[in-house]
């Protein structure tokens, strides 16, 4: 087996659940975004009496933050993520809700002072300003537009404008206003990567699923090995993340 191919078997045995990037540790790297979502979110969690996290993954940024609300929720929609977000997070007292990602909330009217989410893959803005509280607050770092696309239109090509767009901080301010929400923070970023071998680019697009949907090493196996070469005679493959910091409050 050559190193291609070895390189690419290991990113294929490597489980994807959850949202645990330790695999990459020396195969890829990432800037964090400035303002410290997983810190700035725990403080928050501090101070809130009813907390909802919307798509946890695996709840490991929930689970990072040092204290909990006494009622603490939240929603998952992949059932390999749900059990290992339950069980990671029933030991702190929170109660993991498998919910679509399309369905509205299951929770009533006002039920929390603070509802968060990192990386999640579309807000209904308007479930957001049910379920909070009056003086509630959403906080949330969301993928913002054309992030990875270095990654995205070396498999797929150029892609239109609006798509590239997608996803913009602009497009959220105006959303969560037209539900009723006051913006009161909005920050955005753009932020090197780098891959370091195929296997990490493989290993990112099995994870991150929307990036090239329908992504199989079978289907892009001569453009893998092109990229393989190209990382081994000259440099990492370099990308770039997009992310934005919304921070949204309900009057009253």
């Amino acid at each position: 087996m050559d190193r291609f191919e070895k390189l690419v078997a290991e990113a294929e045995a490597a489980s994807v659940d959850g949202w645990d990037f330790s695999w990459f540790e020396g195969r890829a790297t990432e800037e964090r975004p400035s303002w410290g979502y997983a810190r700035a979110m725990g403080e928050r969690m501090a101070r809130a009496s009813a907390a909802l996290d919307i798509q946890t993954g695996g709840g490991e940024v929930l689970a990072s933050a040092p204290e909990l609300p006494p009622l603490t929720a939240a929603t998952e929609a992949w059932p390999p993520n749900i059990a290992k977000a339950t069980a990671l997070l029933r030991p702190r007292g929170a109660v993991v809700v498998a919910s679509p990602e399309d369905a509205p909330l299951p929770f009533a009217d006002e039920a929390f002072d603070l509802v968060v989410s990192r990386h999640p893959v579309r807000i209904h803005w308007d479930e957001v300003a049910r379920v909070l509280q009056p003086g509630g607050t959403y906080f949330s770092q969301e993928v913002g537009p054309a992030s990875a696309f270095e990654v995205v239109e070396y498999f797929l090509g150029p892609q239109p404008e609006e798509v590239r767009n997608g996803r913009h901080p602009d497009a959220a301010r105006a959303a969560a206003e037209a539900a009723g929400l006051e913006v009161v923070d909005l920050r955005s970023e753009r932020l090197r990567m780098e891959f370091h071998d195929v296997g990490a680019v493989v290993h990112f697009l099995r994870k991150v699923v929307w990036m090239v949907p329908g992504f199989t090493v079978d289907q892009y196996r001569p453009r893998l090995r092109a990229l393989h070469e190209q990382i081994e005679s000259e440099s990492p493959f370099t990308a770039h993340s997009a992310r934005f910091l919304i921070e949204a409050r309900k009057s009253g």
